[in-house]
């Protein structure tokens, strides 16, 4: 029932301030997933644009993981769109990296009243982009695409990083791999009124997760918490705490 849903909903809304020029229906498409409500949303719009969509997950060993990837695989079979195929989930541990950090031992976690700068994670897109640019090369697929915004303020998600990565990886392998990033005009409340039609219940925003639930007092949650109000839309969340 909600793969006809969702297909009215790409038509009717128009995707105002979407960016899918770079895409070729032809052409598969690995889209880089989390279980956040941008990379859902990019997943639903992106259906209608390729013949093929391969959701990419990188589990790196943090903390939140098994709960997002929880949340990741029921919005999946949610969509029920005959052109996702099975989601791939690459492994590629950073406890050797990062030690004690926050998002590996789940302590000392930023809380809401903290900046952006607060949740940056070292060298995150390096890791993300150098496992999911080599299995797309790996497997024929020309594009991935990320659902960073426009209010992102970390360096390595800005499309001139992207593109170099992809340059870097190209060269390696002797391939002409796509980075796009089709919201990057849109900040987080446009992106939750553009998947309004969708079970964004399914979708987690959490560094801090009790049991399976929104801890409700991290910075991601007070993030999500401002974006629904700010789209003038009910939040589907269960919060921890209110």
């Amino acid at each position: 029932m909600f793969a006809g849903r969702a297909a009215g909903f790409v038509q009717c809304t128009g995707m105002i301030g979407v960016d899918f020029s770079q895409l070729r229906r032809e052409e598969p498409l690995a889209v880089l997933v989390s279980g956040g409500v941008d990379s859902a949303v990019l997943v639903a719009l992106a259906v209608r644009q390729t013949i093929s969509l391969h959701p990419l997950y990188v589990r790196c060993g943090l903390h939140w993981e098994e709960v997002e990837l929880f949340y990741l695989r029921r919005f999946l079979a949610a969509l029920n769109a005959h052109q996702v195929q099975p989601l791939v989930v690459l492994d590629l541990p950073v406890r050797d990296l990062y030690g004690e950090h926050w998002s590996v031992n789940g302590r000392q976690v930023p809380d809401a009243d903290s900046p952006d700068e607060a949740v940056y994670l070292p060298g995150r897109n390096v890791i993300l982009l150098s496992k999911a640019l080599l299995w797309c090369h790996l497997h024929r697929v020309p594009v991935l695409a990320l659902g960073t915004l426009r209010s992102n303020p970390f360096a390595d998600a800005t499309p001139e990083f992207l593109a170099r990565m992809a340059e870097v990886v190209n060269q390696a392998c002797g391939d002409r791999l796509r980075v796009v990033q089709p919201l990057r005009h849109l900040d987080k409340a446009q992106v939750v009124a553009l998947g309004r039609e969708l079970p964004l219940g399914w979708t987690f925003s959490c560094v801090a997760p009790q049991g399976q639930l929104h801890c409700g007092r991290c910075n991601k949650c007070a993030e999500r918490r401002r974006a629904f109000a700010a789209s003038n839309l009910p939040d589907p969340t269960v919060y921890a705490h209110a």
